[in-house]
């Protein structure tokens, strides 16, 4: 008995079975994750962080989009201005006063109106007592200001030489001829009059700061002892008495009725270059 296969018959495809069950499944859309926007004093610190880094921030619209390596701290200072511009301007101006205090407050106050007032009248008292002091002290200059005790002269001897004197000149001699007028260089009152030896006729005034002139080889003494002179009051004549070569006066400046100085130093420093 033979062995017959069974025939199967052929499988018809359709359509439906066009496509394996088992391929590639479509793709689908994926969900992309949701950014949030960095807050504003995030946005500022980038942008402060890419400028000392040396690079420069650039911005459209709302947010950051660029960071360069190239630009400037200008460039960068306003592109933060562009991100953080418009959320400053919305804030108002802050004002702080406190709610007791009024404008105007401080015009219209009787005491600090008072006080004021009592500061002006004294710096006004202050003023006018500094005032009068300059004035009084300038007139006290002006009065006791050195004169040159005579009119015509030609330096002849000066002080601290040698050689017509015993050890050096103590003085200051002014050359004149006899009978010239001798005026006082300064105010004071006149404690000696007299013949002095070697000094001839000689007069010594005292200034009121203590200091003694004393005018040698006069002819003639026109004051007393006790008398009050003024500068350029005339006080005797130019001679040639005692120990002298020829008619001058000589002049000596004693501080404190002590030593001589030299009198052409003592005259400059009182305004006057003999």
């Amino acid at each position: 008995m033979g062995n017959h296969r069974a025939e199967r018959a052929p499988k018809r495809r359709t359509s439906a079975s066009a496509a394996p069950t088992t391929g590639k499944r479509r793709a689908t859309p994926s969900r992309r994750p949701v950014l949030a926007l960095p807050s504003l004093p995030l946005v500022a610190g980038v942008a402060v962080l890419a400028v000392s880094a040396g690079g420069a921030v650039t911005a459209s619209g709302a947010g950051v989009t660029a960071l360069t390596s190239t630009g400037s701290a200008v460039e960068a200072s306003g592109s933060i201005g562009s991100v953080t511009g418009q959320a400053l301007a919305r804030r108002g101006a802050v004002v702080s006063r406190s709610d007791t205090r009024e404008s105007g407050a401080e015009e219209t106050d009787p005491e600090l109106i008072a006080l004021a007032e009592k500061q002006m009248a004294e710096r006004a008292a202050k003023l006018a007592e500094i005032r009068k002091a300059a004035e009084e002290q300038a007139a006290k200059i002006k009065e006791n200001k050195w004169v040159l005790p005579l009119a015509s002269y030609g330096i002849t001897a000066t002080f601290g030489q040698y050689g017509l004197w015993a050890s050096y000149h103590t003085g200051l001699d002014f050359n004149a001829n006899s009978g010239d007028l001798i005026m006082s260089v300064a105010n004071g009152t006149v404690t000696e009059t007299g013949y002095d030896g070697a000094y001839g006729n000689k007069t010594v005034v005292t200034l009121d700061d203590g200091t003694e002139i004393w005018y040698c080889h006069q002819t003639s003494i026109h004051v007393s002892v006790g008398d009050r002179v003024n500068g350029g009051e005339t006080i005797g004549t130019v001679g040639a008495t005692g120990n002298v070569t020829g008619s001058h006066l000589h002049l000596e400046v004693r501080p404190g009725g002590g030593g001589p100085v030299d009198p052409f130093q003592a005259f400059v420093e009182h305004g006057i270059v003999p």
